[in-house]
């Protein structure tokens, strides 16, 4: 399933872009805690518990940002280990990552704000999401 699709799909049955009530609703667990310098949050699957880990002093607007990427990594790569790959092996984990922030833009940027005129650098910094990735948003079609 592509993630605009899979967007589309979770917009229309939660009826919310929120990233924290669609991870509820999916009974996936969100904990705030210290995760160093350096880490804003993870996905993990502990005993078949789906987990988002967000740093605990991340800003409202990260927070958010950062939850919908780990949601994504949670519906498109459940059983991907990304930390444990940064550290430990060679392997690539640019197309999971990518995928994860396309799947974040899609669900907090609205097509909406892009037919009212808004440039798209506009629209993120209106929905949270980084301007270093809102070019991963989809042009509305409609």
């Amino acid at each position: 399933m592509d993630v605009l699709h899979l967007v589309k799909k979770l917009k229309n049955l939660y009826r919310t872009n929120d990233p924290f009530r669609i991870a509820q609703s999916k009974n996936i667990t969100v904990v705030f805690e210290y995760l160093g310098r350096s880490t804003w949050g993870y996905f993990s699957n502990v005993n078949r518990i789906p987990i988002i880990h967000l740093h605990e002093e991340l800003d409202d607007m990260n927070a958010r940002f950062t939850c919908a990427h780990e949601l994504g990594h949670s519906l498109m790569h459940p059983r991907v280990n990304t930390p444990f790959l940064k550290k430990n092996t060679l392997q690539s984990i640019d197309r999971i990552e990518r995928e994860a922030n396309q799947f974040a833009v899609e669900l907090l940027m609205t097509d909406e704000l892009l037919l009212e005129g808004m440039s798209i650098y506009e629209a993120a910094t209106s929905c949270g999401v980084p301007v270093e990735v809102a070019h991963l948003k989809t042009r509305p079609s409609f």
